[in-house]
């Protein structure tokens, strides 16, 4: 079963390794060329969390634009293509054919041939993604040394940590689930798809800030958490008395938005609010939060996982024929 398992599937495995190699090596060049270039151009100190190193962060996002965006996509493409060329084909395509008549009609048991290959496969796929995570966190440094950002933004989250190997799990079992509701691959492809960017706005957007409380402080000055790697839940006015407002009324404070001097303008009204009295509740996440979250996220893909690749496993051992 496992050298069958392989010659079926080895032109997704072939792939997908050789789509690893590339991208490591791409991370690889691109780091090596920028540890050159800010070993050449870094004011001492540089890279890291020092003002005076915002404008190489700068130059250094316009160097690797392109890199930057291929990164940014992959949290939701990579996943997406797991579950569509991995996972929906498993058992669609069986179907799709009518080799299911003969595969399952072997000495081989039908439960044993799933078991083999959704264990062989789906080892795989987390493989993959314990590898891309590893790849990704020797490669951000570089360009973020002194400065971790791989909390408060959500895209780097899910690209290091257990994150992707459970999302990459996820999308394999939802990409199983739906060979065996349609038994086409392309419809399952579709679906496997759009089930992983649902659960990723889900996820990520909905339910992500409720893994934990959320920690509350008040600011007095500023309207800025000194660590740049919080997540942020939430933000409001707090009038003198203590009650939380919207939006400060105008007589208060006017607020004044000029063309090209809107940032200044913000600061003095934030400013005047601060002088009036007004201080700044701020609702958040501290970055020591991240293998909660990890694992939190983690936890909630495997059970969907599992619960999906059960309901493949029934309707398969259900519908035979």
């Amino acid at each position: 079963m496992i050298w069958l398992t392989w010659r079926q599937h080895r032109a997704q495995i072939l792939l997908t390794a050789g789509f690893l190699a590339a991208l490591g090596l791409l991370l690889l060049g691109s780091a090596v060329e920028a540890k050159l270039y800010v070993a050449e151009h870094a004011p001492p100190g540089c890279p890291g969390p020092a003002p005076a190193c915002a404008d190489l962060e700068v130059a250094l996002g316009e160097r690797y634009d392109t890199v930057y965006t291929l990164f940014g996509w992959m949290p939701l493409v990579l996943p997406a293509l797991i579950g569509a060329f991995w996972g929906a084909p498993l058992l669609g395509r069986e179907y799709e054919r009518g080799t299911h008549r003969l595969a399952w009609t072997q000495a081989t048991p039908v439960g044993r041939w799933l078991a083999v290959k959704l264990a062989l496969l789906g080892g795989a796929v987390v493989a993959g993604g314990l590898v891309l995570s590893a790849m990704v966190s020797l490669w951000r440094p570089v360009f973020r040394d002194g400065i971790d950002s791989s909390f408060g933004n959500v895209g780097v989250f899910n690209m290091v940590g257990v994150a992707p190997a459970a999302w990459w799990l996820f999308a394999f079992a939802l990409g199983t689930a739906a060979g065996t509701l349609f038994r086409r691959t392309l419809p399952a492809m579709a679906l496997a798809v759009a089930g992983v960017a649902v659960a990723m706005f889900t996820l990520v957007t909905l339910l992500s800030d409720h893994y934990a409380e959320p920690a509350r402080t008040v600011l007095t000055g500023t309207v800025t958490l000194d660590d740049p790697d919080v997540r942020l839940v939430g933000a409001t006015w707090l009038d003198p008395a203590g009650r939380e407002v919207a939006d400060p009324p105008s007589s208060v404070c006017p607020r004044r938005v000029d063309a090209g001097r809107s940032s200044r303008n913000a600061e003095a009204w934030q400013k005047c609010l601060f002088g009036k009295g007004y201080r700044y509740a701020v609702s958040y996440h501290p970055p020591s939060r991240f293998w909660r979250f990890q694992w939190t996220e983690a936890a909630i893909l495997t059970l969907a996982a599992t619960a999906l690749g059960g309901l493949a496993v029934r309707r398969t051992l259900r519908h035979r024929v």
